[in-house]
C-alpha cells in the first residue's frame, strides 16, 4: 500500500510538472504570435522612468524653493533685527550729529516748500491779472464797438414811429433835437430807419425838404430805435411840451412811444478813420 500511495504521488507531481509546462508553452506561444505587446510593455516603462524623473525634478524643484525663501527670510529679519541694533551702538556725539543733520535738512526742505508756496502765488496772481486785463480789454472791445456803431447792439429799449407832419414836413432842427433828448436820457444806441447814428452823424434837408441822415434819404413814417431805460426814454419824447408834443401841435404828426426789453439794433457803420489824433502812449 505504501508503494501504491508513492506511486500515485508521483503520478500527480508528474501531472502537475506537464500542466506548469503546457501553461508556459502556452503564454510562449501567445508572446510570439504578435509582436506588439512587447513593445507596449518596453514604452510603458520608459514612460514610468520618465514620470520618476520628472517628480524627481519636482521635488528638487520645490525642496530649492523652499530653502531660498527660508534664506530670504533669514536674511531679512537678520536685516531688522540689526537695525535698532545700528543706532545703540552709536556714540552720543555721533547721534547729537545725526540728530543736528536731520533737523537740518527739515529746515532746509521747509524753506523750500515756503518758496515754491510763494512762486505759486506769484504765478496764480499773474494768471488772474492776465484774465482780469483781458477781460477788461474784451469789454473795452465790445463798448467801443457799440459806441462806435462797428457792432450791432440788442437790449431794453424803445420804438418810436413818427408820420409824416399833416401841416409842414418835419425839419433837421426838430429831428436833430429829438437825437439829443434821446441822448439826454441815457440812449445808448440810436438808429432812425436803417441809419446808425454815431458821434459824427449828421443830418441835414435837400432843396425840396427831404431828410438826409449821413447821406441816406429818410422817408416818413420815421421809426427811431433808442437802447436804455425805457421809462426814461418814454418821458423824454411824451414829457409835456417836449419833443413829442412839438411834433404833434406844430407838424400834425402821429407820434407813438412802445416800450420794449428787446430792442435789435442791426445797422451797423464802419469806423473812420482819424488823420490827426492819436492814442497816447
Amino acid at each position: 500500500m505504501i508503494m501504491a500511495r508513492r506511486g500515485r504521488r508521483g503520478d500527480r507531481r508528474n501531472a502537475i510538472s506537464e500542466l506548469k509546462e503546457r501553461n508556459e508553452t502556452e503564454r510562449r506561444n501567445d508572446d510570439t504570435a504578435t509582436g506588439s505587446f512587447p513593445q507596449v510593455h518596453g514604452r510603458k516603462g520608459k514612460r514610468e522612468l520618465k514620470g520618476a524623473s520628472d517628480f524627481r525634478v519636482r521635488a528638487s524643484s520645490a525642496i530649492l524653493i523652499t530653502l531660498m525663501c527660508a534664506l530670504l527670510g533669514f536674511g531679512y529679519m537678520t536685516q531688522i533685527n540689526s537695525g535698532p541694533s545700528t543706532y545703540e551702538t552709536m556714540s552720543e556725539d555721533e547721534l547729537v550729529r545725526l540728530i543736528n543733520e536731520t533737523s537740518t535738512q527739515a529746515q532746509n526742505l521747509e524753506q523750500r516748500k515756503n518758496q515754491l508756496s510763494q512762486q505759486l502765488s506769484s504765478l496764480k496772481a499773474a494768471a488772474d491779472q492776465r484774465a482780469q486785463a483781458q477781460r477788461i480789454a474784451n469789454q473795452n472791445k465790445e463798448t467801443s464797438g457799440i459806441i462806435s456803431g462797428r457792432l450791432p447792439a440788442q437790449g431794453k429799449g424803445v420804438m418810436i414811429t413818427i408820420g409824416k407832419g399833416k401841416d409842414k414836413d418835419i425839419d433837421v432842427s426838430t429831428m436833430f433835437t429829438l437825437i439829443e433828448e434821446l441822448r439826454n436820457a441815457g440812449a445808448e444806441v440810436i438808429a432812425i430807419n436803417d441809419v446808425r447814428v454815431v458821434t459824427s452823424t449828421s443830418i441835414w434837408a435837400d432843396e425840396d425838404g427831404s431828410l438826409e441822415c449821413d447821406g441816406i434819404p429818410l422817408t416818413a413814417p420815421y421809426k427811431v430805435r433808442a437802447i436804455g431805460n425805457p421809462s426814461d426814454l418814454q418821458n423824454a419824447v411824451n414829457i409835456a411840451g417836449g419833443i413829442g408834443s412839438r411834433l404833434k401841435i406844430m407838424y400834425g404828426a402821429k407820434v407813438t412811444v412802445k416800450q420794449s426789453d428787446s430792442v435789435q439794433i442791426d445797422a451797423t457803420r464802419e469806423p473812420s478813420t482819424n488823420n490827426y489824433a492819436k492814442t497816447v502812449e
